[in-house]
This record gives structure tokens, sequence and C-alpha cells, in this order.
């Protein structure tokens, strides 16, 4: 490394321009070329014996480019030749950019002459390594020296000279250019000694060193220096020691830096430590107090704290209300304006004009920053009493929002604010602020996700006559965000019932859309009077289809899988039919028999694909309960799942106890505390109908059978006083069962269900579904189906594994309908 070489006086590396590096190219006075060196055939591709003779023209895209060059136009002068850029072109056809330095062979005579060329990427590359190391010895706050191996100083950079006081020789470049002190200059101990570690070790020792200052500075702010020192060998490419290099680095003044970065780091580790909006402006006054501030009051607009969007701009209109304070002295708390309050600053006070400009007010003006205080005495006056001298007020300011102010006062600190604590509280309030933004933003989206969830939910659930219900449903904390958990009591055909819970994987507005699609399609398929396992199986290929749309989605995962479990109850033949998807078997809780999870195929969960579902019916109690319920009731950080089912099981144990009050001591057992997962159960009291309110018949395949199922019918609606109903029940038995005996085959069976409605049944062997139509003028029939749509409420067809049944109900008046059903 050549420290006096170049036209900074040093240079970093070789000059790719240098004679022994470039393509050296000597040209004579008639512009023809006269030697071509090796590096030049390396650059180009052109071997000398094709180029000598040559002009120099032919190798250039533009003969006005070396005009421009050669003449100093396109380039900058540098001694008594010219540097700049061409454009040449190779051997193999392509062009090559090349950055040259020209010089004249004789300057008075146009004898030609040498230039040296290498590509323009290298020639960049160097001057940046210039560039570098000019700033590190210019430009730099660093001390760098250079002693030779008797320790005698050499070389000096300005920054140096000027931290040891060094007797300045001859200067070399500019004002902080390198200098070089007398040889005979004092070499500090401290650097001697670390020279002197170097030269016998080869060690690089660093070493911190406080330097007494000198008499002749004064001051109130006045403090020692402290400087970082190190040293490392200069050696030679053949491995000699020619030196040694050392470095400093003032520190002085910079302690007090040090503890604000370090305030600074402890408040990204302390402020946002949750997504909740109040602890976050709480730990942000707990960093502030004692130790930037003796007292901080942090005050948010009222329309912050609630979930509506907030509207860049100032902040200056709207109610500021105190959402934390702290202080250092004991009494103050009381005085203050109380937690949850408005906070009413006057028209002039810093707070309303550090809303009204979103900028920091700090007046150094000490009357001025605390006259404030003054108009209410009641409130702040305890504050004048202790002597407050400084104030500060800087804006809760995040994403072009003001949300609120931050109000620093001193009395026991005697030092004012000054201009670096005012970017120090700047600093913290503005992280303070984006945790504040973060967590409003979160508690936003919570709340309409929530809000979304509970929209799809059912808001009451039906009355029906097969059972009675209750439900619960609590989402997870704010941090977990709500789940897809859902339930649902759907009624169906033959006085039956569905009840079904289902929990989707993953928290969030995804989660609860998807859970509110799921919900859709099961109240769809519950419609078509599926059985469980087949139901589940339809339900499955919904959620892989959602699946393969959120693959392509840009949105994110809008649903990943389900877990569910549904189930059928009549309570004529007091059968449960049940499957699952993965999904927690449900509890029947027996009258005399302990709680009973019983053996259901689990299944797998909804959205694999490719695997069966099974059914299982089992036969319930009258009186019974059912509990059906999603992962998160059994299933807690702190216990074993196991630990859930026996609390469950206690929960369960008096079945004859109000729902509500079942649901009430199930969150007791097993929700003591806030979930950590969406929770949502359902129980249900199985009712059996009273044998009394269904009547049956088998019908012969003879067209005469028809009138006496007319006959029969009437005199069953006869003895349950149903006389009203008599002529509609009777048409729309005589259209069912005519058109099972034309078009079905099989058994036939009429089947009268009297519960909150009148039902009619005929089931027949065939899976022929009929279809309703209208019949035209000259058609003779077609016109059954039409007129049962006609006069009954609903009607529709359900398919068994024996074939299939038609059915219709009839909404009866609600005083006769529900009196002595046979609960």
């Amino acid at each position: 490394m050549g420290l006096r070489d170049g036209a900074y006086g040093y240079e970093c590396g070789g000059d790719p321009l240098g004679i022994t590096a470039a393509a050296v190219v000597l040209v004579d006075g008639n512009g023809l070329i006269q030697y071509w060196s090796r590096q030049a055939q390396h650059l180009l591709g052109h071997a000398p014996a094709d180029v000598v003779g040559r002009p120099v023209t032919s190798l250039l895209t533009s003969a006005d480019d070396l005009a421009a060059v050669q003449s100093g136009g396109l380039a900058q002068r540098v001694g008594n030749g010219w540097e700049g850029v061409v454009v040449a072109c190779h051997r193999a056809g392509h062009r090559v950019e090349l950055a040259v330095r020209v010089c004249p062979l004789d300057t008075d005579r146009d004898v030609g002459w040498l230039a040296a060329a290498c590509g323009v990427d290298a020639a960049r590359a160097w001057e940046l390594d210039r560039a570098v190391l000019r700033g590190l010895l210019e430009e730099s706050p660093v001390g760098i020296a250079v002693l030779d191996t008797e320790l005698r100083w050499q070389w000096v950079n300005r920054v140096l000279a000027d931290m040891e006081g060094l007797p300045v020789g001859v200067q070399e470049d500019a004002a902080t250019g390198p200098v070089t002190p007398p040889a005979q200059a004092p070499v500090p101990s401290v650097v001697d000694w670390q020279a002197r570690q170097v030269l016998m070790s080869g060690r690089v020792p660093l070493a911190f060193e406080q330097v007494p200052s000198a008499p002749d500075e004064t001051g109130p702010h006045h403090e020692a220096h402290l400087r970082l020192r190190s040293s490392f060998p200069l050696r030679n490419p053949e491995g000699k020691t020619l030196g040694v290099c050392h470095t400093a680095v003032d520190f002085t003044g910079q302690d007090r830096a040090r503890e604000r970065l370090a305030l600074v780091n402890e408040a990204g580790q302390r402020i946002g430590t949750t997504l909740d909006l109040k602890r976050t402006v709480q730990e942000l006054a707990e960093v502030l107090v004692p130790q930037v501030a003796d007292f901080v009051a942090i005050d948010l607009l009222d329309r912050v704290l609630s979930v509506y969007e907030l509207t860049a701009g100032p902040g200056d209109r709207g109610t500021l209300v105190r959402v934390a304070h702290r202080s250092a002295h004991q009494d103050l708390p009381e005085v203050i304006v109380p937690l949850g309050h408005p906070a009413d600053y006057p028209a002039r006070s810093p707070q309303r004009r550090c809303l009204a400009t979103g900028r920091p007010v700090h007046d150094p003006v000490l009357d001025t920053s605390t006259a404030w205080l003054a108009e209410d005495p009641a409130r702040y006056g305890k504050f004048l009493e202790i002597g407050i001298h400084s104030h500060l007020t800087a804006p809760l300011r995040a994403r072009g929002v003001t949300m609120g102010v931050v109000t620093l006062l001193r009395w026991a600190n005697p030092n004012p604010f000054d201009e670096d604590e005012l970017l120090l509280v700047e600093e913290l309030v503005a992280r303070a602020a984006m945790c504040v933004d973060n967590a409003r933003r979160f508690a936003r989206e919570h709340h309409a996700a929530l809000a979304l969830q509970t929209s799809l939910l059912p808001p009451n659930l039906p009355d029906h006559i097969a059972v009675d219900v209750a439900y619960r449903y609590l989402p997870a904390d704010a941090e977990a965000g709500v789940g897809g958990d859902w339930f649902d009591v759907i009624p169906l055909s033959g006085a039956r019932v569905a009840l079904v819970v289902g929990d989707v994987f993953g928290h969030g507005i995804h989660a609860a859309a998807s859970m509110g699609r799921l919900r859709a399609a099961v109240q769809t398929l519950a419609d078509l009077d599926l059985p469980p396992d087949e139901l589940l199986a339809r339900l499955d290929d919904l959620v892989l289809r959602l699946a393969d749309e959120a693959e392509a989605s840009t949105e994110g995962p809008l649903v990943v899988g389900a877990t569910c479990v549904y189930g059928i109850y009549d309570p004529i033949s007091r059968k449960f039919c049940v499957a699952r998807a993965g999904h927690p078997s449900p509890a029947i809780a027996h009258l005399r028999e302990p709680v009973e999870f019983p053996d259901i195929p689990a299944g797998p969960p909804l959205g694999l694909g490719g695997l069966p579902f099974e059914s299982t019916e089992i036969e319930v109690e009258d009186g019974s309960v059912l509990a059906f319920y999603t992962d998160g009731l059994v299933e807690a950080s702190d216990r074993d799942v196991d630990v859930g089912f026996e609390r469950l099981c206690f929960a369960l144990a008096h079945p004859d106890r109000p729902l509500d009050e079942i649901c009430n001591t199930m969150v007791r057992t097993l929700l003591p505390d806030r979930p950590q997962d969406d929770v949502a159960f359902l129980v249900a009291r199985a009712h059996a109908l009273s044998p009394d309110r269904v009547a049956s018949w088998e019908i012969p395949a003879d067209p005469a059978a028809v009138q006496q199922a007319r006959r029969d019918t009437a005199r069953q609606l006869a003895a349950w006083g149903l006389d009203d109903a008599a002529f509609t029940t009777e048409l729309i038995v005589s259209e069912l069962v005519t058109n099972a005996i034309n078009h079905a085959y099989g058994p036939i069976h009429l089947r009268l269900i009297h519960e909150r409605a009148l039902i009619c049944e005929v089931s027949d062997a065939s899976n022929t579904s009929p279809h309703l139509r209208r019949a035209r003028s000259t058609d003779e029939g077609g016109r059954g189906l039409f007129l049962v749509a006609q006069v009954a409420q609903r009607w529709g067809t359900r398919y068994t594994d024996t074939g299939k049944t038609i059915w219709a109900e009839q909404q009866l008046p609600s005083a006769r309908g529900t009196e002595s059903l046979g609960h």
C-alpha cells in the first residue's frame, strides 16, 4: 500500500489503468497502431499481427469518441493527459465499454500518443475503493496514524492530530487531509504500548482510555475524554512488517447517548408486549418515569378507544380520555385526572396545540410552558407547589393519524428538557404509537371477526317437540382470535331433529367465514334428509373444494379443514343416529346410569377426502340429555384431556336439572378462565312422542284402498280433535297413496303424526322421486303433487334403506297443536 502515491496521497490496491496492469496501445501521429500489448489482446481478442499498422479508429464504434478523448472534450484531465470512456469492437463482434487514459508522447509535436485501457467495471470498482479509503481517512471520526518499526510518526490524519494535539509539519492536502507530524513528536504512552504489543506478538489489542480534561477546558458540562484505541501490523506482500497502524475513536459526550440508546432498547422490549391497548400505554408510562420525566400522563382521543376507523389528519377535534399516568410523587395520582375520565385541557394548553399541529410542544421558556397549569388550580395546583419547571408534550401519532398526547413534567430532575431529550421522547412515543395503533387495529379486526362469527351463528334455536335445547358460545381471548366453532338445531321431516356441532381449523375472519359456509352447507344437506354418514361425506367434498380455492387464492387459506359431529334424533322410535368427522364423541347423560360417551367411529377430519364415515344408532331414554361440544371445552394447556372429560361428566351428572343450569355448571367447572380456544356446546333433552300421537296403516297396492285410507284418516283426525283439518288431510292422503299405488311398488305405508304440526307420510319400496309439475289442460293426470303443494305448508321426499317416504306437513293452530303432546 503506497500511502504517498496517487492523486490524494494514497491508493487502495493497484490502479487498473497503471502501465503494468492495463492494456497498452501505442499510436503514431497518423493514428496507426504501432504497439499492441498482451493485455490488449486479452481485452479485445485481437492479436498484435491483426491490428498493428491499422488505424486505431477501426477498432472503435465511433471515431468521434477517440477525438473527444484526445482533445479532452469527453474526459477529465490527469497530468498531461486525459481519462475518459470509449466503446470498442471485440473480435467476437460485441461491444466493449473501456476506460482509457491517453498520454501524448510529445506535447510540442504531434508524434503520437500512448493509451492505457481497462474494462469500465474495473475502473469504477477501483474508484470506489479510492473513495472508501478517502472517506475513512479524511471524513470519518476515526483517528488513524502510521508508525514505523522504530515507533516514530510517519503519517496521521487530521482527526488523530487534533485528538492528540500533535504539532503539524507539512500539510499534504486539504484541511481535513493527511498531515505529517515532526519525527521527534512524542508518541502517547498508550499508543506506544499498543504498538509494541503488535510488533512483539502480532496481536490486535483493544483498550479503553480515559483522558483527564485539559487545564483550559472549562464549563458546567465539561467531562473527561473517553477513547477506544486499537493497533494492528502493516505488512508488505511478502509478509515483512513495515510498521503499525493505530486507530482511535473519541467517545467523549457519548455516555448520555449510550444511556438513551439503552433506554430505547429497553422500550423496544417492554412496550407492546401484548395487543391490549391500555396495557401498551401503561408500559410507555413505566419506561418514561423516572428515567426521563418525573410525571407522565397519556391521553387518547375517545374515538381511538372505539372500534371505528380513524382518518388521517390532526386530532384537535375530539375528547381526550386519560388512559395512563405515572408519577415519581406518591400523592399526585390523587389530584390528577382519574383513569377513564375526560382530560379537559384549556384551549391554549400545549396539549391542544400538540393535537392541532401533530408536532411536539417544547417551550424553553418555563413560565410559558407551565402557565396552563395555573388555569385549573383545583386540579393542577399541587404540580405548581412542588416546583414544576420543565414541560414537554408529544403527539401519539402513527400512520398519519394523531391518536392522543403524552405530557411529561419535571421537578425533581433539575435539568430542563433539551433537544436531545426531545428526540428521545419522540422516538419512544413513536414506538409506543405504532404498538397502540396495532393494538387498536387488532381490537377492531377482532371485533369485526367476532361480529361476523356471531352473525353467522343461529340467533335463536327453534322450539321442537323432540328436544329442549340450551347452548353456550364463548369466543377465545383477543390474542388468539375468534375461531370457527358452530352449532345448530335443524328440524327435519317426521318430527325428527338434527343436532350438529363443528369446529373449523384456525382463527380469524377466514375461519369465521369458512364456518358460515359450512353451516349453510349442513343446513342445505339436512333439508335433503341425508343420513349422517352421507351428509358428512358430502360436507367433506365441499371442504376439499374450499381448500382447492384457497390454494389458488392470493388472500391466504380460507379453510384448511374442520371437524364435525352430526346426529338425528327420532322422537317416535327414540333412536339417535350419529356420525362424526374427527370430532369428540357426544356425551349422553342417562337418568339412572352414569354419563356415557358412546363408541362412535371417529372418522377423518373434513378435508382429508377418500375415507368413509360410519353412523351409529343409539336408543335414547326419554328425558336423557345429549351433550355436543368442541374440543376447547375439555382441552386446556394446564390439564390433561382426561381431566376435562371427568369434569364434563360431573357437570352432566344430574340431567334432570334445567338445561341452562347444566350449561352454567359446565362453564364454571371446565372454563374457570377465559378460554384459549373458542368453545361451543349444545345440550338437548330428548323427548319421546307418545304412541297415541302416531297412527299408521299398511295400504294394499289396489286403487280401491284409497277410499279406505281416507276413511281411516278421517276417524283418526276425529279422535285427535282435528276435524277442521279432515278435508285437506284426506286430499293429501288420497293423492299420495294414489301416486304410490300407480307409480311405485312393494309395501305401502301410511303414517299420521300429530305434534305441533300434522304430518302425513306415505312410504313405498321405490327409489323413484316424484316431481312437481303443472299439468296441461288436456292431461288426465299429473295434478296430484301440485294440489299437495298448494294445501300443505311443506312437503318433500326422504330416502331410506328400503325405499322412500313422501311427506306433507300442515300447520295447526298453536293452542290445539301443543296441548297434551305426550312428553
